[in-house]
């Protein structure tokens, strides 16, 4: 079965003001590493011990994030939109394909990215919409949104967990994301909000 934009409808709430992003080929320990943490002091969590950690404040400085294994990709939970700075989402992308998601439904600041090796793919940015150009690999994928959505609809209606499994395999469903063990810690901010764009 082929999933739709609505079948993803779900996920609306649970991915509210959260950041997921997947790197391909990488461990949870070199995605640790990669963000300038140190993997010794990372912490087994399931999903619920990390959504209580990540907003008790009590993790000190940083950034908070929870890392798992989906296949042959690393997959990063974190609250806010550290993880789709261009300081953290270029140099994590080193020779791999990285797809990363914003979603704030309160405010529709909604983000998108595809990058291969610090190469910026597609993306949707808020306010801005979609990536003029649209690659071959995602011209049926964003046909299919279309049909549903308008050009500018808010991502969290479906169409990033639509675009991220196209580009990585993965189905994202409320049991793979409470039933995987994260590895949870604390990495430095990012020097700089500044995100990728095309414009």
């Amino acid at each position: 079965m082929i999933a739709t934009p609505d079948d993803y409808a779900w996920l609306t709430e649970a991915a509210d003001n959260w950041c997921f992003t997947y790197v391909r080929g990488l461990t949870p320990e070199q995605v640790v590493i990669r963000r300038g943490g140190r993997p010794e002091d990372f912490t087994p969590m399931t999903y619920d011990e990390l959504g209580d950690a990540a907003f008790s404040g009590s993790s000190g400085p940083g950034a908070f994030i929870g890392v798992t294994t989906i296949g042959d990709w690393a997959f990063v939970i974190e609250p806010d939109w550290n993880g789709i700075a261009e300081g953290v989402i270029m140099p994590l992308s080193a020779g791999t394909r990285l797809v990363s998601h914003y979603l704030m439904t309160i405010k529709a600041l909604d983000y998108f990215y595809w990058i291969e090796d610090g190469e910026l793919r597609f993306c949707f940015v808020a306010q801005e919409g979609y990536m003029e150009e649209v690659p071959d690999e995602l011209v049926e994928t964003m046909g299919r949104i279309d049909s549903v959505h308008s050009s500018f609809s808010n991502l969290h209606d479906g169409p990033a967990f639509l675009l991220a499994e196209r580009l990585t395999g993965i189905t994202l469903t409320p049991q793979l994301l409470e039933e995987s063990t994260y590895l949870c810690g604390v990495v430095p901010e990012p020097r700089s909000w500044r995100m990728p764009s095309p414009w």
